[in-house]
């Protein structure tokens, strides 16, 4: 496959990618649907924030570290259904962007539900699985999914990765390419070059700039103000503590206790967890300082948890799992905690994740 000077390939394995020339490309800030004029970025909805494209950002989510301990943990490859193929596009053999990209044998670990689709497909005589999917596996979090390393050349090689999206899934025999949890500009981009555009909802906390837990209170009416004081009490009320473990402060026994309330939990709502504890291990070995673990601890152990990861300006609340369940535990663990951090690390906006309008 080739656009002029460009040429694209996919590779079945991210750490056939050079982490720097990864990471050029996932922190640039390059967008292919950047828009033209604040005119027209003032024709967004409301809801929507106004954002430097060009400024460098960071997601945790996108980084070669994460990819990686997905995949050298076999979390996610062939065999559990997530078969890596990264779409790579080149210039004069120099990396200028990629897609993270699965051939996927079913639906699972995907947040988006299509399985009415898949059922439509056969029913009409076709084969849905596999299709292909341009995304992070198991991970419900809005980024971009287009990463170009030339924010100059941004259009271009957008429109060289979107066709080489179409490529790869002929070439794969997949049913399907899907783009899922998409930039806003993305997903515009990629309705011009011919997709079918979908759309959900999430629930997620905007920090203006508070400088406590209190100052957001008290933008809260008082009932609002009061129930959520009297349910952050009685979270604690069974002499329960709560430590929030980021970078070398997160010990091997609190990574141990995690991974067995991740285990509980997704055993219960899934049937099978999708990450295996070498993932953990991988995260502590090479994310751990974008990792805030808040735990919960009564009469000398843990309890429960919930697992977050920290952008430039964006935590991103993952799991939650817990062996002991007392009142509001769960609140104040995954969201009242993840505010109050957001919050002390001048972060901007907290996503707690898919579903759930009580978030």
């Amino acid at each position: 496959m080739n656009s002029s000077d460009i040429t694209l390939e996919a590779v079945s394995s991210i750490s056939q990618i050079p982490a720097v020339d990864w990471d050029a490309c996932a922190t640039s800030g390059a967008d292919a649907g950047e828009l033209e004029s604040l005119d027209t970025l003032a024709s967004c909805a409301p809801s929507t924030p106004r954002t430097n494209t060009s400024a460098l950002t960071y997601n945790p989510f996108i980084s070669h570290a994460f990819f990686l301990a997905l995949e050298k943990s076999n979390s996610a490859c062939a065999r559990t259904g997530w078969g890596p193929r990264h779409l790579i596009a080149k210039r004069d053999a120099a990396i200028v962007g990629v897609v993270p990209c699965y051939l996927k044998s079913h639906s699972q670990g995907e947040y988006v539900f299509d399985r009415g689709w898949a059922d439509a497909y056969e029913r009409a005589g076709g084969q849905y699985y596999p299709k292909l999917q341009a995304s992070v596996p198991f991970t419900p979090a809005t980024g971009p999914r287009l990463l170009i390393r030339d924010p100059a050349d941004a259009h271009r090689i957008g429109q060289a990765l979107a066709g080489g999206l179409i490529g790869l899934c002929d070439a794969t025999d997949a049913s399907s390419v899907h783009v899922t949890f998409a930039r806003e500009n993305e997903w515009k981009f990629l309705a011009e070059k011919g997709f079918l555009q979908r759309t959900d909802q999430q629930f997620h906390f905007h920090n203006p700039g508070y400088a406590s837990f209190d100052d957001f209170l008290a933008t809260l009416n008082s009932r609002h103000r009061k129930a959520i004081k009297r349910e952050r009490r009685d979270a604690l009320a069974n002499g329960i503590t709560i430590h929030a473990l980021t970078g070398n402060d997160i010990t091997d026994d609190a990574w141990d206790a995690f991974f067995a309330f991740y285990m509980e939990t997704g055993s219960r709502k899934w049937g099978r967890p999708y990450l295996t504890r070498a993932f953990y291990s991988e995260i502590a070995a090479t994310m751990a300082r974008d990792v805030v673990l808040i735990m919960a601890k009564r009469e000398g152990r843990w309890i429960a948890g919930a697992i977050n990861f920290i952008g430039s300006d964006t935590l991103f609340g993952r799991h939650w799992g817990a062996v002991e369940h007392h009142p509001f535990l769960h609140f104040e663990v995954c969201y009242y905690q993840a505010i109050d951090f957001a919050i002390q690390r001048g972060l901007k906006t907290v996503e707690a994740g898919a579903q759930g309008e009580h978030k």
